[in-house]
């Protein structure tokens, strides 16, 4: 009798731990299992209760990840500098920071993964049209890291995700061991029509400043939470704090931005008086690597902040 009712015990708490488990459903009695729990950068718990076989991104940075861990992706954004030859025949569903809500339906995606700071606003008539959306951020290289990770869970490939980081750690560690261990006073600034920002260390080129042990002039600086990696700036504040290396960003073509920047600056007293300026330390970042997230061309993004600064060492 003792035997009995240990075996019925047994029965009952392997029900109940089946039942307990969030990974299941109990559906007119049909147990159920999600295919994946996610959550992403809005703090957003996401629930597919099947693999996505349809996915549509609204930032070009998501395309190669997406595609090396073998998601099918059926709509893109416009972009000249980081749509790969394979996708080029993939729909286009605008610019970035302008999505055709239309046309991504018109595409039939099952999830959309939304560019966090950039097309939040679009969210609510996608879910509105039962399409499941996950809002990721891939600026920092640890960023980078866990959207691999969600994009390989879920499209069922968590092996390849980890490949994937484990290369892009490696090719990193051999870039940074080419750097003297020195510590550099440096500025990023981000250079527009409507004047200069600052970078913070949350922007790439922050992000990677901080992998070579240099210290960015901003680090002490607040930053609001709308804009968390870049804040107004001036050149006379720039001067006071006198950093030995400044990195400038901007959008458009890098060599008209050098001379446009250059001749800018030539006749500033301020900027004269900089030790970077003085010394001409003051190199220009690509923005296919430094505006846009480099994903999987991380590694490339840290090799050329490096090799301005230290070209004999690559």
């Amino acid at each position: 009798m003792k035997k009995f009712c240990l075996i019925v015990f047994a029965f009952v708490m392997i029900f109940f731990i089946a039942g307990c488990d969030g990974s299941r459903e109990d559906i007119n009695g049909v147990e159920t299992i999600n295919f994946a729990e996610l959550e992403d950068d809005l703090g957003r718990k996401v629930i597919l209760k099947d693999k996505p076989e349809r996915i549509a991104v609204t930032s070009a940075s998501f395309l190669e990840p997406i595609h090396e861990i073998g998601g099918n992706i059926v709509a893109r954004p416009d972009s000249k500098n980081k749509t790969p030859d394979w996708a080029k025949d993939i729909p286009s569903i605008g610019q970035v920071y302008n999505i055709d809500v239309e046309r991504l339906l018109s595409c039939d995606p099952d999830i959309v993964i939304i560019n966090k700071g950039m097309n939040e606003k679009i969210i609510d008539i996608l879910e509105k049209n039962k399409i499941i959306t996950i809002v990721m951020s891939m600026k920092t290289l640890e960023e980078v890291h866990r959207g691999i990770q969600i994009f390989a869970k879920l499209n069922g490939n968590v092996e390849k995700g980890e490949e994937l980081n484990k290369k892009i750690d490696n090719d990193i560690a051999d870039i940074v061991n080419k750097v003297p261990k020195e510590i550099k006073n440096v500025a990023i600034l981000h250079v527009t029509a409507q004047g200069i920002n600052i970078q913070s260390d949350e922007s790439i080129a922050g992000n990677i400043a901080k992998m070579f042990s240099w210290k960015n002039v901003a680090s002490n600086m607040t930053f609001i939470d709308e804009s968390p990696d870049t804040v107004p700036y001036s050149l006379e504040k720039l001067a006071t704090q006198n950093p030995e290396i400044i990195f400038i960003t901007s959008m458009g073509n890098l060599e008209e931005i050098k001379r446009s920047t250059e001749n800018l600056m030539k006749n500033n007293e301020s900027w004269q008086a900089i030790s970077a300026a003085k010394n001409n330390k003051v190199y220009f970042l690509p923005q296919d690597l430094f505006l846009l997230s480099p994903g999987l061309h991380y590694p490339e993004a840290v090799k050329k902040m490096a090799e301005l600064v230290y070209p004999d060492n690559f």
